[in-house]
């Protein structure tokens, strides 16, 4: 006697069993796991080397941002040793000292004849401070403090010395942070004499890792580097001069004392010429007050007058033929790359923005393609056929 199947009733038929799922690597060939395993693990210490290098730059940026400046200073420096080396023969190291010891001397001096116009500065402002706030009351026919302003100059002076005693946590501060910035001084001046004095060796290490093809490429983004950044800086620094020298010469015709038109005029003809667009605005402004609280309005008028006739001079005649070979740039981008430059990395950031931008549009314009121009708008067909 048979017993009835289970789960099959009495016809002892099999319920259906679901499909089996097919395997996707089934047929696959046998390297192919081996090969997943080894781009899964790939990725993983890409990713994990990326953190790291990322995390190590983030609490190294501060020495990264001071190697950045030194390349950009070695880089600006390397056409004048570069000259001097071949033009004299002076080893490379003799060279980069040389120029190192000019701009040395050069602040050391300007930093002796600043003091003294600081110092003069306060005194004119001290004696004159009354007579401001006597001319303000009568103007606005306003009254300030009890209306006598006979010792406020002296009262001034012994304010900012009792605040001088009673602040010594921020004086000690300012101690710090002075101590900090000559650190940082010394480390780009370090790694900025490296640079220059060692840049064809650095090159060449560089370039003998590479394929031919790839040191042709390298090499040509390297000169243009160097002639981009040299060519920028030592026309500007030309354009500060003639700028900075003409502006003293305004300065004392107007009745400034030299000591303190010099440094102004230097401060001035920096700015003006290293900040695009707003730099000649924001470098003639300072002088501009002195010369109002130091000799009288007429004389900033004429101050101001003088700058905005010297900035259409050098717009249009002096700048175009000394950077005619330097540096190729529209105004656009170079507005643009200096408002990127202040916003990453402060005023350092805008200096340095104008010779990246236009290393980079050169190297675009080097590896990019071109093609013939086909097609014409209707509206420039009108324009023209409106001239002819």
């Amino acid at each position: 006697m048979t017993e009835p199947a289970i789960d099959g009733g009495e016809t002892g038929e099999q319920p259906p069993t679901a499909p089996k799922r097919s395997d996707p690597l089934a047929g696959a060939p046998p390297w192919v796991m081996p090969v997943i395993r080894r781009a899964t693990w790939r990725v993983v210490g890409i990713l994990l080397s990326v953190s790291i290098v990322a995390f190590a730059l983030m609490q190294a940026r501060g020495l990264v941002s001071m190697l950045v400046i030194a390349l950009f200073f070695g880089i600006a420096l390397d056409p004048g040793v570069t000259w001097l080396s071949n033009r004299y023969g002076w080893h490379r190291g003799l060279a980069t000292a040389a120029i190192f010891m000019a701009l040395a001397l050069f602040v050391i001096v300007m930093i002796f004849v600043l003091i003294p116009a600081i110092v003069q500065v306060s005194d004119r402002i001290a004696t004159q401070l009354p007579g401001w706030l006597n001319g303000a009351e009568d103007t606005f026919n306003i009254t300030i403090g009890d209306g006598t302003h006979t010792d406020v100059g002296s009262e001034f002076k012994d304010a900012a010395t009792r605040w001088a005693q009673t602040s010594w946590k921020s004086i000690l501060g300012l101690a710090g942070s002075a101590f900090g910035l000559v650190f940082q001084f010394f480390t780009i001046a370090m790694f900025t004499f490296y640079f220059a004095a060692d840049a064809p060796k650095i090159r060449d290490s560089l370039l003998r890792r590479l394929s031919p093809q790839r040191q042709a490429r390298l090499g040509w983004a390297w000169d243009t580097a160097v002639e981009q950044t040299g060519g920028y800086f030592y026309s500007r620094l030309l354009l500060m001069l003639i700028n900075g020298g003409l502006f003293f010469v305004a300065m004392i015709i107007v009745g400034v004392p030299w000591v303190v038109a010099l440094p102004m005029s230097v401060f001035e003809g920096f700015v003006a010429e290293f900040i695009p667009a707003v730099g000649t605005y924001i470098g003639a402004a300072v002088p501009v007050l002195v010369t109002l609280g130091l000799v009288g309005l007429g004389s900033a008028v004429a101050l101001i007058v003088w700058t905005v006739i010297y900035q259409q001079v050098e717009n249009y005649f002096l700048s175009p033929k000394i950077s005619a070979r330097t540096m190729e740039l529209n105004g656009g981008v170079a507005f643009g790359a200096a408002l990127a430059g202040g916003a990453i990395g402060g005023p350092m950031g805008a200096f340095m923005a104008l010779p990246v931008a236009a290393w980079v549009t050169s190297f675009i314009e080097q590896f990019s393609h071109t093609y013939p121009l086909t097609y014409r708008s209707k509206r420039d067909k009108g324009a023209e056929d409106l001239h002819s």
